[in-house]
């Protein structure tokens, strides 16, 4: 079935991508091509509510796009994965802060999540200051996000915090081994007042009961935050690692093995690999498919999803990337060291999804542990990211 998603991006979107993708390194931040193409394209406003002329898909629809994104650059497909996605996140603030910031649609809105600021209360609204890292695609920024602690000292509470970048500070620190095009940098905010109702608490973004869940009635909505960022952040390494797969395939027809001058077609040893890399993806598939339709049937029925089916979500994420990144690493085994020139795309592939596997959401141990613990009725924090 045709999907919304589809329009957006095209194969040739893909392929100007790839196109880019040692322009983007390069630069250290997307082409202004590539930012050109995103917002021409529709995919900004792919969960942008219907008030606001988006088109209000069901929340899924982000995550076929943005693996094939990165079949052209993973490195891009994760920048304009998460201005897709900020969008949404967007649509889960009061109905004043979403006449503000969508007053002209859809926005480049990065949000480095994590509560590395505080907000005093100040009259109808807070004083922030603070210094975030990882903000992904700040560079081309219209609005930011960001995660503070606010409120009194006596009673101190974790919410995200959205202001126009007018009123930050980026500083250049994204020099990497990969993920290089999405210009990472830090951000700096120094005693920005900030009025209260561009405040969420993060308790009802992680739950799915934000102030947009009402005020839209779509069930894109009502999706938990973290199962939300985890399984689309995870679409990159998957793409990545089917990319990696197309060109090892193409690769194994042409090779001719030095000294022997066998060719590399002929030996099972590498046919196996092909062979048990399409299998390993196909599975991941599979899983991410269950993982989503949970989710989503739950959504539209407007049950509560429990903090175990979002643990779950948050392992089956980080599963499949880590699972992407040893077929990665399986099959660049196989293929020789002339693919780790930098014109090769394949190791630009393994050193993207290398740096992808750090995210805190895809911490591999942590992420099983909460899944374990909750199945078992362990306690595990209140603050835990799930």
């Amino acid at each position: 079935m045709t999907t919304a998603a589809d329009f957006c991006v095209t194969e040739e979107f893909i392929s100007r991508l790839g196109e880019r993708a040692a322009e983007a390194e390069e630069l250290r931040r997307l082409p202004p091509a590539t930012i050109s193409d995103y917002r021409e394209s529709g995919l900004a406003g792919l969960l942008l509510p219907a008030r606001y002329g988006g088109q209000q898909a069901d929340f899924p629809q982000i995550l076929d796009p943005v693996r094939r994104m990165a079949h052209g650059c993973a490195s891009s497909a994760w920048t304009l994965a998460f201005y897709t996605l900020h969008n949404w996140m967007l649509a889960l603030f009061g109905e004043q802060a979403q006449d503000e910031v969508f007053a002209d649609g859809p926005v480049l809105c990065p949000a480095p999540l994590a509560p590395t600021g505080r907000g005093v209360p100040d009259g109808d609204g807070i004083r922030l200051s603070g210094r975030w890292s990882w903000a992904t695609g700040v560079m081309d920024a219209d609005w930011i996000m960001v995660g503070a602690i606010c409120g009194p000292d006596e009673a101190p509470y974790p919410a995200l915090v959205l202001l126009p970048a007018t009123d930050i500070a980026v500083e250049d620190v994204w020099h990497t081994a990969g993920m290089r095009a999405t210009g990472s940098n830090d951000v700096v905010i120094e005693d920005v007042w900030v009025p209260a109702h561009r405040l969420v608490k993060v308790i009802d973004i992680y739950s799915g009961t934000a102030p947009g869940a009402a005020l839209h009635d779509a069930s894109a909505y009502r999706w938990p935050m973290v199962p939300a960022l985890a399984l689309v952040a995870a679409m990159p390494a998957l793409g990545a690692a089917e990319q990696v797969a197309d060109l090892f395939a193409q690769r194994l027809s042409e090779r001719v093995m030095a000294y022997s001058g066998a060719a590399q077609k002929n030996q099972p040893a590498a046919q196996i690999r092909l062979g048990d890399a399409r299998v390993r993806l196909r599975a991941l598939h599979g899983l991410l498919g269950d993982t989503v339709g949970r989710i989503q049937d739950a959504v539209v029925a407007r049950e509560r999803i429990s903090r175990a089916v979002r643990a779950d979500a948050r392992a089956a994420a980080a599963h499949i990337v880590h699972e992407s990144r040893s077929v990665i690493a399986d099959l660049l085994e196989a293929s020789g060291a002339s693919v780790h020139f930098l014109s090769n795309p394949m190791q630009r592939a393994r050193r993207d999804v290398d740096i992808i596997c750090g995210h805190v959401v895809f911490d591999y141990d942590t992420a099983r542990e909460l899944a374990g613990a909750l199945e078992v009725g362990v306690k595990i924090s209140p603050i835990s990211m799930i």
